[in-house]
């Protein structure tokens, strides 16, 4: 039982690190596209996609080197915490990112979010304008940044492990 919980850990730790460093490449695709500021949907997809890859990747490794055998706890142990490592990565390239790479990201997102929202309701007033890009002003701050990347990766990589792990769970014969 100790070598499957030092193995665990070095899963956890060597699979973080591979998706933090596969998501902070994929971000830095988008700066240099100059497609960071964007929200679109194909984007989100394509890290999602990219997520429930290497965190299978290591339930299966994992699974692999413990004779064939992944429990459920296992299974979710190993992609919280992938997820949590590969979440501290990306936090920490995005805070880099809005306060040193691109000290003007903030700015341009409020841009873009300002103009979406006047070609979805041409109708809206300045006045309610302002009140709602005040609003998204404060959720896209390098602090809730953290926190909703944090919180973000972690609910995600344990809605991934719980589908994933049911999937490959494989418990040891009684």
């Amino acid at each position: 039982m100790e070598n499957s919980t030092a193995s665990l850990k070095s899963h956890i730790v060597q699979y973080g690190i591979l998706l933090g460093g596969i998501s902070v490449v994929f971000a830095l695709m988008l700066f240099f596209l100059d497609m960071h500021y964007s929200q679109e949907s194909a984007v989100g997809i394509i890290s999602i996609i990219i997520t429930i890859a290497i965190i299978v990747l290591g339930q299966y490794n994992f699974r692999k080197e413990n004779e064939g055998f992944l429990s459920l706890g296992e299974a979710l142990k190993l992609g919280v915490g992938i997820a949590l490592i590969s979440s501290i990565i990306g936090v920490t390239y995005q805070v880099l990112l809005v306060t040193v790479i691109d000290p003007d990201t903030i700015p341009k997102m409020l841009e873009i979010a300002k103009n979406q929202l006047y070609d979805s309701n041409p109708e809206m007033s300045q006045e309610q304008l302002d009140q709602m890009l005040e609003m998204q002003s404060k959720f896209i701050s390098p602090n809730m940044m953290v926190a909703f990347g944090l919180i973000g990766g972690l609910f995600i990589g344990f809605v991934i492990s719980m589908i994933t792990g049911l999937i490959l769970k494989r418990n040891r014969p009684e």
